[in-house]
């Protein structure tokens, strides 16, 4: 007998709680249309309650969404709860998540509350949440560091409230795998209506062990519901990788016995999605979906693979959407091929204006780089952000000159708030020239705390993707900018960053 596993993604929320990985309305609604086509169960759009930006955020793809349930995080109290109902109102088929910690360290150093004060606070928001939508999930917050006596109690009372999915996260990612499955198990044991709902891990990597600490709390604990990012994206470590679980769920089902929704063939382009977006880069040697992940450089390897696959590949590279055949575009492709190319890459554009202007940068691109890539078409359409109207600053052009001996000199033309300015610097080398030609004028102030380059393919006639991470007053921000030149990527990247910055919403950390 199998029976479903429900993968409930979580970058749009916990995975952008990573430094620097905050991501637009646009940018999280592109996403969610991918993890729709992916057919991922559930798709936990963000924090309504947590600003203005990330309520419309979550409105717009429970809007958009049909295939799958859209959740809105709340904390446990009825503004948070009242947000996220407002914000799902549109959603086929929404859901609420509403948590509160419950382990001693976090209520009495963090909440400053009793166990009583707790307990009867999550009773309340359940019943509030479930007088809104029918979809109620509860998370015990540091819940595996949480005495089980009290857990216990506290677990029974919202589910007799209604909470239909009980999750019990590993937060802080203390968890050892074959305790946090037993740790699942005791609990449904132990509390008397623990069938009424759907049981959920929600496990962090700070060890190193979320993706086997989630498929342990699955065989062990009897859990039905992993909460996953694409690429393992999100604060400290990162959380359980989508991509791990579900191949390994999938490979080995010999041993799980489940059955999955995914459509496992849109997974490599969900992570170069995430990773253009945010300018989190996947490590070549990453599971599933790093460059590495299929080949073989030892000998004795490459002969096996050859005389039969299996030897070496315990899955084969087209099932989660590599392709041998990368060139797919070139100066001579139509419209209609490259917006085939878009809708078979999952991004969904709104209007045949936003498609029209996308084929005007393809086609300026094509006109200097004669291999147009897969990476290319994406890191195009997310990079491109920085010149859709309202954003604060876009790029125009730059000059720069540099030779052995002398110092290099730059010279960057870009707009603020549509009008055209010009910075002008000398620097340590035409990057940091360039830099400081746009810092001369925007006068930031803020640090750079990451800048690095990645080759979106592989030749010297690669575009170069370059991410910047700004700290300023507190808030840490990623830009992401791509272009053959990497000057002009650089200061694509830093404009994008400086875009981020302007944005001033206020976001209110939460971790389930």
């Amino acid at each position: 007998m199998t029976d479903q596993l429900i993968i409930f993604d979580t970058t749009l929320r916990d995975g952008e709680q990573s430094p620097g990985a905050s991501m637009t309305r646009d940018e999280k609604l592109r996403i969610a249309k991918l993890l729709e086509r992916l057919k991922v169960d559930v798709i936990e759009a963000g924090f309504p309650a947590s600003s203005n930006g990330d309520f419309e955020a979550v409105k717009a793809i429970a809007n958009a969404i049909k295939d799958s349930t859209v959740c809105g995080l709340s904390r446990a109290n009825d503004r948070d709860i009242g947000r996220a109902a407002e914000a799902l109102k549109g959603a086929a088929r929404g859901r609420i998540h509403t948590f509160i910690a419950t382990s001693p360290l976090h209520m009495e150093k963090k909440l400053r509350m009793s166990p009583d004060e707790v307990h009867e606070q999550a009773r309340l928001a359940v019943r509030f949440a479930r007088n809104q939508i029918g979809d109620v999930e509860f998370s015990p917050e540091d819940g595996y560091r949480s005495d089980p006596d009290f857990l216990c109690r506290v677990l029974e009372t919202v589910i007799n409230e209604g909470a239909t999915t009980i999750n019990v996260p590993d937060t802080v990612g203390y968890a050892i795998p074959e305790l946090y499955g037993n740790f699942i198990k005791m609990l449904r044991e132990r509390i008397p209506n623990s069938d009424k709902a759907i049981w959920s891990v929600h496990c962090h990597n700070d060890l190193g062990m979320a993706v086997a600490n989630s498929l342990a709390g699955v065989k062990i604990g009897g859990a039905r519901q992993v909460e996953c990012t694409i690429n393992g994206l999100g604060e400290r470590a990162g959380n359980c990788s989508l991509e791990e679980v579900v191949m390994a769920v999938k490979t080995r089902k010999d041993y799980f016995g489940l059955d999955l929704r995914i459509d496992t063939q849109h997974i490599v382009a969900a992570s170069r999605m995430v990773s253009q977006t945010t300018g989190f880069v996947v490590q070549p040697n990453k599971a599933v979906v790093g460059a590495n992940a299929f080949a073989h450089a030892s000998g004795i390897h490459q002969d096996g693979v050859l005389k039969a696959r299996d030897t070496y590949e315990i899955m084969r590279a087209e099932d989660v959407g590599w392709t041998a055949n990368k060139i797919v575009l070139g100066k001579l492709s139509g419209r209609n091929a490259f917006k085939q190319r878009l809708q078979e890459l999952g991004v969904a554009m709104d209007s045949e204006g936003e498609i029209n202007a996308a084929f005007l940068r393809f086609k300026e691109l094509a006109d200097r780089k004669s291999e147009i890539f897969d990476e290319d078409i994406l890191a195009l359409v997310s990079a491109e952000e920085v010149s859709h109207v309202g954003e604060q600053f876009a790029f125009v052009s730059l000059s720069q000159h540099s030779e052995t001996g002398e110092r290099p000199q730059a010279k960057v033309v870009f707009t603020v708030q549509g009008k055209e300015v010009t910075g002008e610097s000398d620097g340590n080398g035409p990057v940091d020239a360039s830099l400081k030609a746009i810092e001369s004028h925007v006068k930031s102030g803020a640090e750079m705390v990451l800048y690095s380059v990645n080759a979106i393919s592989g030749s010297t006639e690669s575009q170069g993707e370059v991410t910047v991470r700004l700290q300023n007053a507190g808030r840490v921000v990623n830009g992401v900018g791509a272009d053959p030149d990497i000057v002009v990527a650089s200061a694509k990247a830093y404009l994008s960053a400086l875009n981020k910055l302007q944005s001033q919403a206020e976001r209110v950390a939460a971790q389930g």
